[in-house]
């Protein structure tokens, strides 16, 4: 009897242990946001033409333009808005978007992690594919970019903050 006892405790112990254990976390990336300085500014080429794709790269959200701002039925406004800063493991993520139409027209990264020749490589394959698919879609709602996780993620991040934006 006390075996059967024993062995129903340990089971039941087992199973406890079991179900609490947490199977994924939210890496720190996806969170960390901050207003962070521009330094070193780069950018990605651009996949369609824009009727105003510049902006000053250190400003959270500029529109450029008309004065008067149009709101489409996809419910963005017409302009170019920056991004907030995505800190990542290896570096900052910014993305700038030009709405023209209400839809994304074009999209910038003027901060990404390029600091060692792998940043460099890896990005220059991800970037131009995560640019493609945002335009594609028109939403932050893109694929990641295999081997480029944390940049995928930052850029994603800093994307939506773009699209929040031109909702606004």
């Amino acid at each position: 009897m006390k075996k059967i006892v024993y062995a129903l405790m340990a089971t039941v112990t087992g199973l406890v242990l079991l179900f609490s254990y947490r199977t994924s976390t939210v890496p720190e990336s996806t969170s960390a946001l901050a207003d962070a300085p521009s330094s070193g500014v780069a950018t990605v080429p651009k996949t369609t033409p824009s009727p105003s794709a510049s902006a000053s790269s250190g400003s959270s959200s500029t529109s450029s333009g008309s004065s008067s701002a149009q709101t489409s039925s996809s419910g963005l406004t017409d302009g170019t808005f920056t991004g907030q800063v995505a800190n990542t493991r290896f570096g900052p993520v910014q993305a700038q978007i030009t709405v023209s139409g209400g839809a994304i027209t074009d999209v910038q990264v003027p901060q990404y992690p390029s600091e060692s020749g792998r940043d460099q490589q890896i990005n220059s394959r991800a970037l131009p594919v995560l640019v493609k698919e945002t335009v594609q879609a028109q939403s932050a709602e893109v694929d990641m970019v295999s081997g480029a996780t944390y940049t995928s993620t930052g850029y994603r991040t800093s994307l939506q903050s773009a699209l929040d934006q031109a909702r606004a």
